[in-house]
């Protein structure tokens, strides 16, 4: 019998700029001959500065790439890190931050929780080594899921990372772990991650069932200098940037080489070869105000989530006016996605100011959050993924 499920962490993106730079750094290490083990979070119990999916990668050698908590944990996590290297074997290592004087591992963490984390060498002769998985996810803007296997009973086996799914794609690490199939399926369907107690072949273990949602896509409309700050804070989160401007002389790749594509388009063809779905954010900033307004109105017959509009709320209030005018009525949803002026309420008047404002309203409107300071939040900073125990597949 199922318990009920416990909150502890639901962001719907993913840690994939996190993921990006594990697999540059393993394939340096790998050039370089040097063994590597993988360090995942997963599960926590209370409060914890990074939540189940973080991961950091470790080499031999002592580089960190990744992060598993706020530092406090790394210095340890690097020995563990080391020993799983050595004895080339899987482990699981709990860390009880809710001990005051932290005794037991002899580091000041302060952060009122249990944190499980779960250390994998990589093999690089094994097929479907915890890399491979990892890689799966850089081949196609997809969601996808991954599951990892642990046990918290001392002496057990830790399988690690065992599963990776995409739509018609489904890779095991072994065959007797196709019995996954049902719980990745019920994730697909949730869209959120889970922590769940399950029986495979007879044994039981934990396992972190991981939604990783496509990459966050930004689309934007303008290739001017106040652009530039805009890309940069977007690529430093690996947002996936797409720029469109009807200036030869602004639309160059050479401006912003953060950017995945960079076009010189007119504005009604300015959506072509664009995915649109829940992970894509436009922002309106070319200055040009025939050009906002066609593509503002194109967007909003594509049922787009948030469409952010550079300029005073006067600018906005004439762009809707002549909307109405050309005999286009706007629905209460489709004023709800229009966010304009766009960015949140920070004061910022430079260009880089402007860029972490918007930004930060992007990762609001993402989580479902206001964008006011966490001071006023009533409860956790992060809400939680499911945790069930004793379902058997």
């Amino acid at each position: 019998m199922d318990r009920e499920p416990q909150a502890v962490h639901t962001e719907i993106y993913s840690y994939m700029k996190e993921i990006n730079n594990i697999l540059e750094a393993y394939s340096r290490a790998e050039s370089a001959g040097k063994k590597s083990a993988l360090a995942t979070v997963v599960k926590v119990e209370g409060s914890s500065y990074r939540q189940p999916g973080a991961r950091m990668l470790v080499t031999e050698d002592g580089e960190l790439t990744g992060a598993i908590s706020g530092g406090c944990l790394e210095g340890d996590a690097l020995k563990k890190a080391l020993l799983a290297i050595s004895q080339q074997q899987n482990k699981l290592v709990t860390y009880d931050t809710t001990n005051e004087d932290d005794a037991e591992f002899g580091i000041q963490l302060g952060c009122n929780g249990i944190v499980h984390i779960l250390f994998e060498y990589i093999d690089p002769s094994e097929e479907n080594n915890p890399v491979y998985f990892l890689k799966k996810l850089q081949e196609k803007r997809q969601e996808a899921v991954l599951v990892n296997l642990f046990s918290m009973k001392r002496g057990n086996t830790q399988p690690g990372t065992v599963a990776f799914s995409r739509e018609n794609e489904s890779i095991f690490k072994s065959p007797e772990f196709a019995v996954l199939s049902s719980v990745i399926e019920e994730t697909y369907k949730s869209k959120d991650s889970v922590v769940k107690m399950i029986t495979v072949d007879g044994i039981s273990y934990e396992a972190l069932i991981e939604y990783i949602a496509p990459n966050i896509s930004l689309v934007i409309a303008g290739a001017g200098n106040d652009v530039i700050p805009l890309v940069e804070m977007a690529s430093i989160l690996g947002w996936e940037v797409h720029i469109g401007d009807g200036r030869t002389t602004h639309a160059v790749q050479r401006r912003f080489p953060a950017a995945k594509q960079v076009r010189n388009v007119k504005a009604s063809d300015f959506l072509e070869g664009i995915v649109i779905d829940d992970l894509t954010f436009f922002v309106l900033m070319t200055h040009n105000y025939q050009y906002d307004l066609s593509l503002l109105a194109t967007l909003l017959e594509r049922g787009c989530r948030y469409i952010g509009v550079l300029g005073p709320k006067t600018k906005l209030e004439r762009m809707i006016e002549d909307l109405e005018n050309e005999h286009i009525t706007l629905q209460e949803e489709q004023l709800d996605s229009i966010y304009g002026p766009v960015g949140l309420d920070t004061g910022a008047e430079t260009a880089e100011e402007i860029a972490v404002s918007v930004v930060s309203e992007i990762m609001a409107v993402l989580n479902g959050r206001k964008g006011t300071s966490l001071k006023y939040r009533n409860g956790k900073i992060h809400t939680g993924i499911n945790q069930t125990l004793n379902t058997s597949v």
